[in-house]
């Protein structure tokens, strides 16, 4: 809600750039999507690595 009275305000003051921003902004979305799941995918193996490494630590104090 906040991008769309952002991009309304955008609107009134310089209409050219709003418009320029409307039409860019899914490109550049496309663009960054295979960062955003490379990000998601080392962020889970490093989560699994983690998890591997503190198992014998979690396994001894539960004991």
């Amino acid at each position: 809600m906040v991008k769309f009275l952002l991009w309304c305000i955008l609107l009134v003051m310089c209409w050219p750039l709003a418009l320029l921003a409307l039409v860019l902004y899914p490109l550049i979305w496309l663009l960054l999507l295979p960062f955003r799941l490379l990000g998601i995918a080392v962020e889970g193996v490093l989560g699994l690595v983690s998890a591997v490494i503190t198992l014998p630590f979690r396994l001894v104090r539960a004991i």
